[in-house]
């Protein structure tokens, strides 16, 4: 079994972080567009090796059309590829789409299943889908490790894991409960807008102070390929 790696935060000091990630983005949600937690689904899924952004124009028009189960079924897989042909593994996404609709059908009487058990049975569901649904669709104090989420935990101490199992599994037990249902998101719209993989905004980060990653990445306004700016001189 592999060795579990140790938060560098106290549940106090957890606290404090998650404190302030709240009262720099009050209220977090996903960015991906929805109507239901159908849609929800479908969004998440085709997500994967893909942006918001995209899936958003992709699914604008799907959507339209095609918001339930039992429409996509009638859309048919070459319509679904046809509105989604601009996301990446858009052939392999049209069959998950396709079969997951048919599963809900058959399996739950048409309504999306409100267990990670029974949602993880769905063609193109894992784990982090999963846990995106019940924490969006149905409030859920559920945390699904992204990349971004990945990426913060480790880099700022906070629940630091190889694995995203192993983080999740970190972040359960560090986050305080008052902070759970809202924690998934913070951490991943801060991933994605400030602690960004290449180059890290920490002169602009809520939890500067907290964070244990070195050395902090200065403001670019401050500093030339000479080094660090001198003081602007009078005219």
């Amino acid at each position: 079994m592999a060795k579990t790696v140790r938060s560098k935060f106290t549940r106090a000091k957890a606290e404090v972080l998650f404190a302030a990630l709240a009262a720099d983005r009050p209220d977090p949600r996903t960015e991906l567009d929805f109507v239901n937690p159908f849609t929800l689904v479908v969004a998440v899924a085709l997500s994967a090796q893909a942006t918001d952004i995209g899936v958003n124009k992709a699914t604008k028009k799907l959507f339209a059309v095609a918001d339930t189960p039992e429409k996509m079924l009638v859309l048919g897989e070459e319509g679904v590829a046809a509105h989604i042909k601009t996301i990446g593994l858009w052939r392999n996404k049209a069959k998950n789409v396709i079969a997951l609709s048919r599963k809900i059908i058959d399996d739950f009487g048409g309504e999306v299943p409100r267990t990670r058990d029974e949602l993880t049975t769905l063609p193109g569901v894992g784990r982090k889908t999963a846990n995106v649904v019940l924490n969006e669709a149905f409030g859920e104090p559920t945390i699904a490790v992204d990349t971004h989420i990945f990426r913060v935990s480790n880099r700022t101490g906070l629940a630091p894991g190889k694995t995203p199992d192993r983080v999740e599994a970190g972040l359960e037990r560090i986050t305080p409960p008052e902070f759970k249902k809202g924690a998934h998101h913070w951490l991943i719209l801060h991933g994605r807008y400030v602690c960004k993989a290449r180059t890290p905004e920490c002169w602009q980060c809520a939890i500067r102070d907290l964070c244990a990653y070195k050395p902090k990445t200065p403001d670019p306004a401050t500093v030339s390929k000479l080094g660090p700016r001198g003081p602007r001189r009078a005219t």
